[in-house]
């Protein structure tokens, strides 16, 4: 759908729902969503475009090298049995927060090079995020001012003297999901721009939902690496709530 300019409806059925909630379209019955349809305001929606080992491929969420990546590959190779035995949706979402705040501390930062338009912005990494949309993985809102059509990635940077604050973070959202009402997080250093070039050692990259190498193996080890991340303004075009204050488009 990446350029095509055709119109997507999103129905949330998933299990995070990251662009639904992006997009302002969850917490309604199904049956309301599809008659709002008919009077329904098309959206712009930029996509990423991501350079690497796997040759080129677009992605709408975000990608991140770091804790949250090799996370995915170990819940992916059936890892945590917490997770596999997650009765719902919610349940799910909970015991994979619960995963990333217990490997938090004990989480060796990643040594990167990143250049974001130009600037030099390497360090130890525990965590990299560079995103489209105000939620990641699972469900953790990591950049609540987010806008999803500006033309600009929002990267999320956590290094080593910072996890405590990505910890209160994941606390924070466990407490959401109890209480539904919590005061945001306390501040991610977050950098916004447009193209971004990064190399790695050893260490696995997800791009949206997916890891990659795409079957990592214990023995399987992630060599140095480079990737080249680009913005693609108004890549999609979703269909939103007539009332939801993003800018509307008209499809071509």
């Amino acid at each position: 759908m990446i350029d095509s300019r055709i119109p997507i409806a999103v129905l949330p059925t998933g299990t995070a729902n990251n662009i639904a909630n992006t997009l302002g379209l969850t917490g309604q019955p199904l049956r309301d969503l599809i008659k709002g349809w008919k009077t329904a305001r098309c959206v712009n929606f930029d996509a990423g475009v991501a350079k690497g080992p796997w040759g080129a491929r677009p992605f709408v969420e975000g990608l991140g090298v770091g804790l949250f990546a090799e996370a995915m590959f170990r819940i992916e190779d059936g890892d945590d049995d917490a997770v596999a035995d997650s009765e719902g949706p919610a349940e799910e979402i909970k015991s994979v927060l619960h995963i990333l705040k217990s490997r938090l501390q004990k989480y060796s930062a990643k040594e990167l090079t990143i250049r974001l338009d130009g600037r030099d912005v390497s360090g130890h990494y525990v965590l990299l995020e560079v995103l489209n949309t105000r939620f990641i993985g699972p469900n953790l809102d990591l950049v609540p001012r987010a806008k999803f059509n500006d033309g600009l990635f929002d990267v999320v940077l956590v290094e080593e003297g910072e996890k405590s604050i990505f910890g209160q973070c994941l606390t924070d959202h466990m407490k959401r999901q109890k209480l539904k009402r919590q005061k945001s997080s306390p501040g991610l250093t977050i950098r916004q721009g447009r193209h971004l070039q990064i190399e790695w050692e050893s260490s696995p990259v997800h791009i949206d939902d997916k890891p990659w190498p795409r079957k990592a193996g214990r023995n399987n080890t992630v060599h140095s690496s480079a990737i080249d991340i680009k913005i693609d303004p108004g890549a999609l075009v979703f269909l939103t709530a007539r009332e939801n204050g993003a800018a509307g488009v008209k499809p071509k």
